[in-house]
């Protein structure tokens, strides 16, 4: 028997047999803790075994930094880059 958000199908699952939410919250944690990525704006979603970036990002290496986060969680054939740049006006 399964209950709440954690029934899904195989294809929902990355190829290791992780859930969506662990592999989001795996990859939030890698975020996090760099302490050169400012993330608070960064939005992650699952799409199958594809990870979503989107938000904003206020630092053209934030970027780069945070698709090789993901990356080293899901692989780069399955990050996608949806984040916008907000960069502050000086």
């Amino acid at each position: 028997m399964k209950f709440g958000p954690d029934n899904y199908n195989h294809e929902e699952r990355c190829s290791q047999g992780h859930s969506s939410a662990s592999t989001i919250a795996t990859i939030e944690a890698a975020l996090s803790a760099d302490p050169d990525i400012d993330s608070s704006a960064i939005e992650i979603r699952m799409l199958g075994p594809v990870v979503l970036l989107e938000g904003f990002i206020t630092k053209a290496v934030d970027r780069d930094k945070a698709i090789s986060l993901a990356a080293m969680v899901v692989g780069f054939e399955n990050v996608q880059d949806r984040m916008l740049s907000r960069f502050p006006m000086q």
